[in-house]
């Protein structure tokens, strides 16, 4: 057997357990750590697992302690316009971390024809 070992996958585990250790408090995210990015370690936050104020919440929490750029968060919109996701990623620890969150997107309210609505 040959390739990558678990030694090689040190940085992203390491930095779980470096934020593990010091954040304690922080809400659990779901985390990947893969042999095909042996250095990186990507933590999410679900809408399924936490209501949708709680994702973008958890998320902030980890960007905030990790200190990852608030400048570099990504917001955008899946195509079918139902999911909002959050994207940032940067160095903790020695590993390359990504964070991710989803939530629903707010339904809106209709307004009735020929209503004025406040600007």
């Amino acid at each position: 057997m040959s390739g990558l070992t678990l030694a090689g996958m040190s940085a992203p585990l390491n930095a779980l357990q470096e934020a593990a250790g010091r954040f304690p408090r922080l809400p659990a995210p779901t985390v990947s750590i893969s042999t095909v990015c042996p250095d990186q370690l990507d933590l999410s936050f679900h809408s399924d697992v936490f209501s949708a104020a709680e994702s973008f919440a958890a998320f902030e929490a980890w960007r905030e302690v990790l200190g990852l750029d608030p400048m570099s968060v990504v917001h955008c919109v899946h195509a079918d316009g139902r999911t909002e996701v959050l994207r940032v990623h940067g160095g903790f620890a020695g590993a390359d971390v990504r964070l991710v969150a989803f939530a629903p997107v707010p339904a809106l309210e209709p307004v009735p024809a020929g209503a004025v609505v406040d600007a």
